[in-house]
């Protein structure tokens, strides 16, 4: 995508538009315009098995890795594309809430930013898509459908959200993984300022019932940075009191502390084979978005 297309898009002009609405038609122009192939392709595409090659099948489909093995060439088959389900779970927790002085948008906006635009990308694609907010508990949960008319709906539902208090994720996932009957793509949107072990458990959860999960990680900049510096107040989230300290004397041991919270977090998604997404407020979404898109169609080309 050309740089000097993306300036349009960054945070602090999409913080100037009205509605989420308008937001995610910007954010997907703004992805489309950047591609030179169809914009809906590198979502819904999931490898399912291989099959031995007929004269006449598209060779991009061959699988040269299994041909270098075996010598005989196959070709990768995939599902369904009108059949895929896409289930977005949005984090709707009070530290999402959180903007740092320079930023434009809190996480909870960006987040909100990033599954609009996914939303009208699959709508756009005929598949399905559904929505849970969550909490401490599951605050909405609707039903996937593939009606254009759908988008309505989950915008609505995404911009009325009011702010939960403390996060529960590892909960909330067990439950989402027994309501979500058929297989999906599960996309996880939060900072999951949660219980590491309690999380990983819930997403192995889903990864049971077979799902595709991802997990979009957003997070302030100054979360990951800690530019902070002088006296400062630090108001606290989800409960917890607020407490003055000096940045400067509490820096080195913050970042290390934070540092391997999201390492372990992103290790056990590897582990798991869950896709890992970190997502800076401060990045353009429509950069976030094809980033994103494009690392899952590399995995089944």
């Amino acid at each position: 995508m050309d740089r000097s297309q993306t300036h349009s898009l960054d945070p602090h002009t999409l913080a100037k538009l009205k509605g989420l609405s308008l937001r995610a038609r910007h954010i997907v122009e703004g992805y489309v315009a950047g591609l030179h192939k169809s914009p809906y392709h590198g979502f819904s595409i999931e490898f399912a098995e291989h099959r031995e090659y007929a004269p006449g099948d598209d060779l991009r489909y061959v699988d040269w890795k299994v041909f270098g093995r075996t010598d005989k060439i196959y070709l990768k088959q995939y599902e369904d594309e009108t059949n895929l389900i896409c289930y977005l779970a949005l984090d709707v927790s009070e530290s999402m809430q959180y903007k740092s002085a320079g930023a434009a948008l809190s996480k909870s906006e960006y987040a909100q930013c990033v599954a609009a635009a996914l939303a009208w990308l699959v709508l756009q694609q005929q598949d399905a898509v559904g929505l849970a907010t969550f909490d401490s508990q599951i605050r909405t949960l609707l039903r996937a459908s593939g009606s254009p008319s759908h988008l309505e709906q989950l915008l609505h539902v995404m911009e009325s959200a009011e702010p939960g208090m403390k996060t529960a994720a590892g909960p909330i996932f067990h439950e989402l993984a027994q309501r979500l009957t058929k297989r999906g793509v599960v996309v996880v949107l939060s900072d999951f300022f949660d219980d590491v072990n309690a999380l990983v458990a819930g997403l192995k959860h889903f990864r049971h019932r077979r799902h595709d999960v991802v997990l979009l990680h957003v997070l302030d900049p100054a979360e990951i940075d800690f530019p902070l510096s002088g006296p400062t107040q630090f108001k606290g989230l989800e409960g917890l009191p607020a407490v003055n300290a000096d940045p400067t004397a509490i820096r080195r041991a913050y970042l290390q502390e934070f540092n391997a919270y999201r390492q372990s977090l992103e290790r056990a998604c590897r582990m798991q084979q869950i896709e890992y997404v970190l997502m800076r407020t401060d990045q353009p979404v429509d950069v976030a978005l094809s980033s994103f898109l494009a690392t899952r169609r590399q995995r089944v080309d």
